[in-house]
């Protein structure tokens, strides 16, 4: 018997959940587990409130009083999701970079000219800094993926699924993103930073394997962004919210708009989602929250029907859970601990990961 068997064995998921420094207070190690979550303390360009590089120490820390029960995947748990190490010398350059940045922000919304020679240095340190850290998200994800593992990355801002994606390109010729999020996040280079936040689905369209882009829940987004979309010939679909709701309010059902947002998705699928893609009651800490959004069931409704078709999601990010400067409001670290959970659970089944097991 196997070391993860003896685990499982000795394992009572029904009894009080461990602060055993394992996410979901799960018995095992993160060799044993199945799904290999990257943790990126990261928000050096969030344009409005911070906190998300707080994100994966709060879901962590929330995450053992989650019942383990999935009541339509069988023993969901045996499957094993564990988070590695967050990266304190990661933590510590996000600091130094975020206070560059944030003097690159307020310089240049006082209408500071944007060509200042210090103002171009400090914009090209926090540039070479996020290229340094999407090259390490890459290699540890390509790591992680060469040893037979799903990888999640869980953010941090937004950007920082570009390294994870960025690997998924090249282990993949083609795939499709599936988007949740009240951004499009479509802007070119947004304050001046390559790898803004703002920036990220821009630079996902960059790569010649992304076949499509399916944005879902978006709320929130500039004209430029709806141009690069509409001229994108077909590649970048927008399902905004606003549009969702029309359809619901005038009969039609969530199954049915469902379905047409994963018609145009190809057989392998990553899944990009932003928190904010939910109703700001469930994220009410996150960046940029924007009214409306999806509930809780309806987001995961959609990603279950994406199993259902048949197709194969290859991995995922979660990004923008924070619980801003408070020490005690836990709420959007457990609702993102559920979203992790889930999202882990029918990565592994449309895989096919617990039949193997």
């Amino acid at each position: 018997m196997s070391k993860k068997e003896d685990k499982i064995k000795d394992y009572n998921p029904d009894s009080v959940g461990a602060h055993n420094g394992n996410l979901f207070g799960l018995p095992f190690s993160v060799e044993e587990c199945e799904v290999v979550i990257l943790p990126v303390p990261w928000e050096a360009t969030v344009s409005y409130r911070s906190g998300t590089a707080f994100g994966p120490q709060a879901i962590l820390h929330a995450s053992p009083q989650l019942d383990l029960l999935v009541s339509d995947i069988k023993d969901a748990w045996k499957i094993g999701i564990g988070m590695l190490p967050i990266s304190q010398d990661w933590l510590e350059l996000n600091i130094v970079s975020r206070k560059k940045a944030t003097v690159c922000i307020e310089i240049l919304e006082n209408g500071g000219d944007p060509n200042n020679e210090g103002l171009v240095q400090l914009l090209r340190s926090v540039n070479d800094s996020c290229t340094a850290l999407h090259q390490w998200v890459k290699n540890s994800t390509t790591e992680w993926l060469d040893k037979g593992k799903i990888v999640g990355v869980l953010g941090g801002e937004h950007s920082v699924a570009l390294g994870i994606i960025q690997a998924m390109e090249e282990k993949y010729p083609s795939f499709g993103i599936l988007q949740i999020d009240a951004h499009t996040d479509l802007r070119q280079g947004y304050e001046g930073f390559h790898f803004s936040h703002a920036s990220i689905m821009y630079n996902v369209t960059q790569l010649t394997n992304v076949e499509r882009l399916i944005q879902v829940g978006i709320r929130d987004y500039c004209k430029s962004e709806a141009d690069y979309a509409k001229n994108s010939d077909g590649r970048i679909i927008i399902h905004e919210d606003k549009s969702i709701r029309q359809r619901i309010f005038e009969g039609e059902n969530w199954k049915t708009i469902c379905e047409d947002i994963i018609s145009p998705l190809p057989t392998h699928v990553y899944i990009s989602f932003d928190i904010d893609g939910l109703n700001p009651a469930l994220c009410p800490n996150t960046g940029t929250p924007v009214p409306g959004g999806l509930s809780f069931e309806e987001a995961f409704y959609l990603i279950e029907k994406i199993v259902e078709s048949g197709r194969i999601i290859i991995g995922f990010d979660l990004c923008e859970v924070s619980s801003g400067n408070s020490t005690v409001n836990e709420w959007d670290a457990i609702v993102g601990a559920r979203v992790l959970y889930r999202l882990s659970n029918l990565t592994a089944k449309s895989q096919g990961r617990f039949e193997k097991n």
